[in-house]
């Protein structure tokens, strides 16, 4: 174990032993940000391949030093492990079944946001400005467009560019929804627009949320209504997992 991990373990060894055990939920989610902090300074591939271990141990170290068997505490550990290994499997509920799917982890352009895809059906599209995760095959020709574009604005945070994105979007729906203020699958805004009631009807779903500085993503789903509770609800288990990285 290099210098640098000693350190960063010692020093969250010290700040546990600062607290009391009555810690809260709001101590517990500072004390991962500043490991998650410390992670950042590494690698994300290195951390993938060979960190992960050394994460796993800090956090478990963190609970023996200051004895507190809790859930908060269990739920520490697996929310940090789950954040970082390279695939795994979840359970998402499709076209009313649950299905279990093996998903990978991606990285966005610049390795500015993490997210899980299921490669057995979908890809993502690096570009220069946006990112396009879409199907894996290229749907018929008779199909709307099936897709999820991840574009970062720097310097408009959401409450300042949500309406800019709602005046785009009603070029092409103008039947657009209300905003709205969303906590899942990401904290934000939303807006939702559809276009008829036929089965190839498009459809618009877009968040506007925090890059966690000054700024924005904005992520704009592509679909149509018959493929809602399939592509749609796709999608919707894809943002679970979105988390911004400051490289």
């Amino acid at each position: 174990m290099s210098n640098y991990d000693d350190n960063v373990k010692e020093k969250l060894r010290k700040r546990a032993a600062e607290k009391s055990l009555g810690l809260k939920d709001e101590i517990w989610n500072e004390l991962e940000l500043e490991l998650f902090d410390h992670v950042q300074k590494r690698e994300v591939r290195k951390m993938k391949r060979g960190l992960l271990p050394l994460i796993i141990a800090i956090a478990a170290g963190l609970l023996i030093v200051i004895s507190f068997q809790t859930n908060t505490g269990t739920a520490l550990i697996k929310g940090i492990k789950d954040m970082f290994v390279p695939e795994k499997e979840i359970i998402q509920g499709i076209e009313g079944e649950d299905e279990k799917t093996e998903v990978h982890l991606n990285e966005g352009t610049n390795s500015e946001y993490i997210l899980y895809i299921d490669e057995t059906r979908y890809k993502m599209e690096q570009g220069k400005d946006l990112d396009v995760v879409t199907t894996l095959e290229p749907l018929p020709a008779e199909f709307p467009e099936v897709n999820m574009e991840i574009k970062q604005i720097p310097n408009e945070k959401p409450e300042d560019l949500v309406q800019k994105v709602e005046a785009e979007l009603k070029k092409d729906f103008p039947e657009l929804l209300e905003i709205e203020k969303v906590t899942e699958p990401v904290e934000g805004f939303l807006l939702h627009g559809l276009n008829g009631n036929e089965w190839d009807s498009k459809v618009v779903h877009a968040y506007v949320i925090s890059n966690e500085k000054e700024g924005s993503f904005v992520i704009t789903q592509h679909y149509f209504l018959e493929a809602a509770e399939g592509h749609g609800a796709r999608f919707h288990y894809m943002l679970e997992s979105f988390e911004v990285v400051d490289e």
